[in-house]
């Protein structure tokens, strides 16, 4: 594990993971990688939707 990343439990249904591993699948990705891009993606997208409203 690389020294800038942080380790998390984190609990899903099992609904929820099998829809993520399959879309993760879909993308070539591993399950953490698919969560991890995911949260990114919403992370960018909110900071984005918070600078227009500043303005």
């Amino acid at each position: 594990m690389k020294d800038n990343q942080k380790q998390i439990l984190l609990r899903l249904s099992k609904s929820l993971y099998d829809d993520v591993a399959r879309w993760a699948e879909d993308d070539f990705r591993s399950v953490n990688g698919q969560i991890e891009y995911l949260l990114t993606q919403a992370v960018v997208k909110r900071k984005k939707s918070d600078g227009k409203e500043e303005k």
